[in-house]
Formats: structure tokens, sequence, C-alpha cells
């Protein structure tokens, strides 16, 4: 296994200072791989033949503890759904950054952006309630990672896409805000698992 370049281990340690910070990152990330195969990783391209890799939304200053204001009520969604808790927070900082009244311009709400038509089936009677969503949101994700056979990836696209569109492409489909949105669950993952 090859070790991490240097610019990729720079773009963790700005990132997961970014977000301790509770500043966002605000940075595209920018991805090239060099004749030996490795990859690199910047938010500032140093030349032509890097391609844009995620590209990170700007985000609203997170007010102090606000990265771990939740983690109780996403380890109570993990145990109860024995599911990874640091992906739970992952696609809780990617769904909404961590604000409980987040609401989508699709109309998506709270920490989990559940959609309007799911509240009777996840049981979910206050979308804003943080406690109630996670569990809502959770218990959806399940749902979809069961549907999926268990891989990650396509259950996350479910997740943003629709079960259906998964379907109809049989795997992640070819939209850009899918694709970025597995991405950036991931790489949030990572860095919350470190």
């Amino acid at each position: 296994m090859k070790r991490p370049s240097t610019a990729w281990t720079l773009v963790i340690a700005f990132i997961i200072a970014a977000m301790v910070s509770g500043t966002p990152a605000g940075a595209d990330i920018y991805m090239s791989i060099d004749e030996e195969g490795v990859y690199h990783f910047t938010n500032v391209p140093p030349s032509e033949g890097y391609t844009l890799f995620i590209r990170e939304p700007k985000r609203k200053k997170l007010p102090d503890g606000m990265v771990s204001r939740y983690d109780h009520y996403l380890k109570e969604a993990a145990r109860e759904q024995d599911l990874p808790f640091h992906l739970l927070k992952a696609m809780t900082k990617v769904e909404s950054n961590f604000d409980p009244t987040a609401v989508s311009h699709k109309g998506a709400v709270g920490l989990m952006q559940i959609m309007p038509d799911n509240f009777k089936t996840l049981r979910l009677k206050d979308p804003y309630d943080p406690r109630e969503n996670i569990l809502a949101g959770a218990r959806y994700f399940k749902n979809l990672l069961t549907r999926y056979k268990g891989e990650e990836e396509l259950a996350l696209a479910a997740y943003n896409a629709g079960p259906k569109v998964v379907d109809r492409y049989q795997g992640i489909p070819p939209i850009k805000e899918t694709k970025e949105y597995v991405k950036r669950v991931f790489m949030f993952y990572r860095l919350f698992k470190e």
C-alpha cells in the first residue's frame, strides 16, 4: 500500500482543522494521478492536469461544540440500527452541516434531511427534533442498506437520489450531486474515524 501524498495529508489536516475550529473548509479539492499511480490532492492546483474531486459548498460557521453536539443521538441511532456511528455522523454533516432547522430546496427537513412524504413511514412526528430526525434517518438508511445488501455506496446514493433512481441505473446514478454526495460522506466518514 502506498503512503498518502504530502498534498493529501495537508488536505486532510486542513479539513480537520476547519471542522475542529467550526469554520467550514469552503474550498474545492482537486486531484491528480502521477505516472506512478500516486494520488495528489490540493485545494490550489499548481498546474494543469488536476481535476475537480470534491466541490465544497460555502457553509455558515458552526458554533463551538456543534460538530459533537448530537453525538449522543447519533450513537443511540447507530446502536439501534447496527450502523457505524461515524458514518451516520458523516451523513449528518453532509446533509445539514449539523443544523437541525435546515430545509433543502426540495423540502427535506432537519439534521438528516428527511422528505415530508417519508415522515409517516419513518414515525417522524417532529422533523425539527434532533433525536427524532436522527433516529428516523438512521432507520431509513438501514432499510436502504438492507435493500442493497450492505453496499454502503448504493445505500448512500439512494438516500440522496432515491431508491427508484438507483434501481433504474442499477448502480450510482450519473447525477453530479449524487456522486459528490457519496464522495463527501465517505471523506467525512474517514475524517471522523481518525
